[in-house]
């Protein structure tokens, strides 16, 4: 999970989570909406409720925006009707990345992704292009101050995950999909609500960006994926390279 925790660190240094603090909770509150149209308003009798109220706590999302969130699920009347997406293809330095959005027009959502492909130096390919480079997991993520490597190693391996990356900064466990709901709550119990709990995109290749300008150019797509208001997510498999993260840091 290191290529997830490198991107993170560089996306954190540009500011560009504080920047994007209202569009995240936007998308967060939207994500919750849908979760408790899908099932139960209630997050004990829905998992993916559950998951999505987590996420939104992880982000420090006031506790009013969740019980409105909550809340504009059962006022279906004039509501839009939101569905998921998936896009593929290719960034700039040919990296695969791969697009998870929540949309009400998916003519429009897919005209806007091909737009952001083709303006900043991708390639947009057909569903399945690049999905054979990722596998899905569930992914859990803890500040490092909660718990030392060796204590969070041995809880999440019991509570039913499948490996803990410990660094500088965080706890990174992965889970089997259908595991995660499970582990999360176990792990909760144990280390209170985690920074991060969701299915991911883990890449099992990697594509190496080693020149700073190509760097630049991929970050600059990311950030116009993820500032468009459909899009929840955005995955890729770019390794960093140890000089260029150092240029980008000293920015």
């Amino acid at each position: 999970m290191s290529g997830h925790s490198q991107f993170k660190n560089i996306m954190y240094r540009k500011g560009a989570q504080d920047a994007k603090k209202a569009k995240v909770f936007a998308k967060l509150a939207r994500d919750i909406t849908i979760a408790a149209k899908s099932g139960l308003p209630e997050p004990d009798k829905n998992p993916r409720l559950r998951l999505a109220i987590q996420a939104a706590r992880a982000e420090s999302m006031p506790k009013d925006n969740i019980e409105r969130a909550i809340a504009k699920a059962s006022q279906t009347a004039g509501g839009a009707d939101y569905v998921s997406a998936r896009y593929e293809g290719f960034g700039p330095g040919k990296v695969a990345v791969i697009v998870e959005a929540m949309t009400d027009n998916k003519n429009r959502t897919a005209g806007n992704i091909r737009t952001i492909f083709g303006k900043r130096g991708g390639a947009m390919g057909e569903t399945g292009s690049v999905t054979f480079n990722f596998e899905r997991i569930g992914f859990i993520e803890y500040p490092l101050a909660v718990a030392e490597a060796d204590k969070m190693f041995e809880a999440a391996l019991e509570a039913g995950a499948n490996d803990v990356v410990s660094d500088d900064e965080h706890h990174d466990i992965e889970t089997l999909p259908d595991d995660l709901s499970a582990v999360t709550e176990t792990l909760e119990g144990l280390f209170g609500t985690p920074s991060a709990s969701r299915l991911d995109w883990k890449a099992n290749v990697k594509t190496d960006i080693t020149d700073l300008e190509t760097a630049q150019k991929f970050l600059d797509f990311v950030d116009a994926l993820e500032d468009d208001d459909d899009v929840q997510k955005v995955y890729h498999n770019a390794e960093f390279s140890e000089e260029v993260l150092k240029a980008l840091e000293a920015e």
